[in-house]
């Protein structure tokens, strides 16, 4: 059994988790793709609302996980933080887009 590898972090609250996830996003091309993702799967959410057509609902997922994950697998070269901790990177995630539009995060 191999246990040189390295676990993640455990935190105990999304405040404690939030800068971690951020070291995560340090690529500025990989929270671009993040950036581009979560504004497409709202864009998909809009249309499930206008069209009710529930296909929608997968777009918006595979737009924002697509986006995400290549800007991790491609141009941050890391495993993207939702398979570690899938809650608190939902969460990240969303957090970040606010923050981007804050001019808190640079784009």
């Amino acid at each position: 059994m191999d246990t040189t590898e390295t676990q993640a972090p455990q935190h105990t609250s999304f405040a404690e988790f939030y800068p971690f996830y951020l070291s995560e996003h340090s690529n500025r091309t990989c929270r671009r793709m993040h950036f581009v993702g979560s504004t497409l799967s709202l864009m998909c959410l809009a249309m499930l609302a206008v069209t009710g057509k529930p296909q929608y609902f997968l777009y918006g997922l595979l737009c924002g996980y697509g986006c995400a994950w290549i800007g991790h697998f491609v141009f941050e070269k890391n495993k993207p933080a939702s398979f570690k901790r899938p809650l608190y990177s939902f969460m990240g995630d969303w957090v970040m887009y606010r923050d981007m539009w804050r001019g808190r995060v640079n784009f």
